[in-house]
């Protein structure tokens, strides 16, 4: 089995490891909100209603988080038009993604509750994430390696400049 050097997932279980199993997690996507440090939290691009985000630890390059401004946990805690907007920002996401990257495919999901994987079980999330043809496996624990191709920084300028002349172009 190869083996790959990748830093940030050590923070991440370190940082899980540490919170007590009773614990209440503060909320990141909330705390980015509450700041003006957007590049520094890596938050991408604010909406009326939706947020999205970096992922801190991505499975790929791009792997992006939306989520409603709304510190709720689950579908069930919404009302329909509430969802509008993620949806919308979610396809709206795909467009940038599309041209700066240009995956083959996307997972786009949700982790309902800490027992489907959620890792911020209080605030509703959606994850994107690119894939291409070859990718070993959606989760890297099974892969054999996994490489994340481009800095989270490098990302985000790239994300801020197709943001800026696709609302240009509006």
């Amino acid at each position: 089995m190869e083996h790959l050097w990748a830093p940030w997932r050590a923070q991440y279980i370190r940082e899980s490891a540490a919170q007590p199993s009773v614990a209440v997690t503060p909320c990141f996507i909330c705390n980015g909100l509450a700041q003006s440090q957007d590049r520094q939290n890596v938050l991408l691009w604010r909406r009326p209603h939706t947020v999205v985000y970096l992922n801190r630890f991505p499975y790929n390059n791009g792997h992006l988080l939306v989520a409603p401004t709304d510190h709720r946990a689950s579908l069930l805690d919404f009302e329909a038009q509430d969802l509008l907007e993620p949806m919308e920002t979610i396809q709206r996401c795909l467009t940038i993604l599309q041209r700066t990257l240009n995956p083959h495919g996307y997972n786009i999901g949700i982790n309902l509750g800490k027992t489907a994987g959620a890792g911020l079980p209080g605030h509703l999330h959606w994850h994107i994430v690119p894939r291409w043809e070859g990718d070993s496996n959606f989760m890297p624990v099974v892969a054999n390696t996994k490489v994340i191709v481009e800095s989270l920084e490098a990302f985000y300028d790239l994300w801020q400049t197709e943001l800026k002349a696709i609302e240009n172009r509006a």
